[in-house]
């Protein structure tokens, strides 16, 4: 059995790998040679140019709006993490207690959970293209004044500004997927995605290091900065909220997107004004559990963004250099993780049902999470204590890409409210996190009730993952 699940997972990552990359090569070389590079490469676009309703061979042009949403989630948790690896340098020269440094890292994600159903809302009303690139303008500005901050308020006031303009990435990374990708694809797309959020915050404390090291905690907030400057104009000039508008797709494409099936909902946004059943979004058990889900996922996937670097200092006794490191490992392996989540959740919705491939993922992750976390607290060696902090990481965010795919299984035409609802959540259990484990710190100085507690959050995250259904969507009308 392990051997054929084995080779289950590497078909599928084999077909993924021949989509983003071999497809895509193969038909530009194609292209400019007027021939195909191997008999495989031509196989690869025949088979895909079957499926379609066209005999047009299908542009690519979907797996752009990937790598730009990909290059979106690395930049997202380069800005969101930076904070927590100059965090010793900022509480020297500042004079910050534990417990004001956990409200610094409170101020972003409470700031995110307020803002990310709004956010989320105008993508719904305005697209992605244009809300993203307004809202990484604002972030990317407050990312360069957090190096100006001379004082707690200040800090703080700056942290919280970047929280709310970050509040859309994902909702309207996820409003553009519900236009440019199909039902089969969103899993793998949404793993890539946030295998990108899990590299940006696996290198970001090595590069905080040697910035710091070079030119200093304040000079390096600008260096981030600028890169949301870069994402926002690129992205503003290449990309299209409707499919069939951009410059460079084809019918086979817009086919491929659709399933076959002609619908006006892929080409755009709602027919008309977009009118929102609050009360029956906000009293939907569904939405109730994916919430509680997420708050769940949020509450320990904050310790990692936060107070790891410290613990690893502080309770664990590792040098700076090693700790940045150890830091980083959590994140490192949380981005296989989503990369295989992606594509286990999607190979199961084909042979199975959403329920087996949302719900039974969801569940056995945050369980497994759940012991793994726990297990830390009576873990004497500090290496050990570290990989198990990194499996803890890489369990739970296998099933990221089910949390995210079943916010558009459910929320079809409120895709941006379900998903801004959802992180909302997830942002709140974050926003609690730094603050428990700030005061826990401060007034007992221990480390192991922090871990024991995640993970008893976590087993109830799974408990709510059972209760959700995801084959329910909240339509229009009943």
């Amino acid at each position: 059995m392990p051997s054929l699940w084995l080779f289950a997972l590497w078909e599928s990552l084999w077909e993924a790998y021949g989509k983003v990359v071999r497809l895509p090569m193969a038909r530009t070389i194609s292209n400019l040679t007027g021939c195909c590079t191997s008999p495989l490469s031509r196989a690869m676009i025949d088979k895909e140019a079957t499926v379609t309703t066209t005999s047009e061979r299908p542009t690519t042009v979907r797996y752009g709006v990937l790598i730009f949403a990909f290059a979106l989630a690395v930049i997202t948790y380069i800005d969101r993490v930076c904070i927590a690896g100059a965090a010793p340098f900022i509480i020297e020269e500042l004079k910050l207690t534990p417990v004001a440094i956990g409200m610094v890292f409170s101020a972003f994600t409470l700031a995110y959970s307020i803002f990310e159903v709004p956010s989320g809302w105008l993508g719904d009303i305005m697209g992605a293209r244009k809300v993203l690139t307004r809202i990484v303008i604002w972030w990317s500005v407050f990312t360069m004044l957090t190096g100006a901050a001379w004082n707690f308020a200040s800090l703080c006031a700056t942290r919280f500004l970047f929280g709310a303009g970050e509040a859309g990435a994902f909702p309207n990374i996820s409003r553009s997927f519900s236009r440019w990708f199909h039902a089969s694809e969103r899993g793998r797309a949404h793993g890539v995605v946030f295998m990108g959020t899990r590299l940006g915050g696996a290198v970001t404390p090595l590069i905080v290091a040697a910035l710091i090291a070079a030119i200093g905690w304040r000079k390096a907030f600008v260096v981030f900065g600028v890169l949301g400057f870069v994402w926002a104009a690129l992205w503003y000039r290449w990309y299209r909220d409707v499919p069939a508008k951009h410059p460079g797709v084809n019918q086979a494409e817009i086919d491929l997107i659709r399933g076959g099936q002609a619908s006006e909902k892929t080409e755009g946004f709602l027919a008309g004004p977009l009118i929102v059943p609050w009360r029956k979004l906000l009293l939907s058990p569904n939405l109730i559990f994916i919430c509680l889900m997420y708050f769940s996922f949020g509450y320990g996937l904050y310790f990692y963004l936060t107070w790891l670097p410290t613990y690893l200092v502080k309770a664990r006794g590792f040098s700076s250099f090693s700790s940045g490191l150890l830091a980083g490992l959590p994140l490192l392996v949380a981005a296989g993780a989503n990369i295989f989540g992606g594509l286990v959740t999607d190979r199961l919705a084909k042979q199975y049902s959403l329920r087996a491939s949302r719900c039974a993922i969801g569940a056995a992750s945050f369980f497994a999470s759940a012991i793994a976390i726990a297990a830390v607290a009576i873990t004497e060696n500090p290496l050990a204590a570290a990989l198990l902090v990194a499996l803890a990481a890489g369990l739970a965010d296998f099933s990221l890409p089910a949390c995210w795919a079943v916010c558009l299984d459910v929320g079809k035409d409120y895709t941006g409210i379900v998903t801004g609802c959802m992180n909302t959540f997830g942002n709140l259990g974050g926003t609690l996190c730094p603050l428990v484990i700030g005061f826990i710190v401060e007034r007992w100085g221990n480390w192991n009730i922090p871990f024991v507690l995640t993970g008893l959050v976590y087993l109830a995250g799974a408990g709510f993952w059972l209760l959700i259904n995801p084959e329910k969507s909240l339509t229009k009308v009943d």
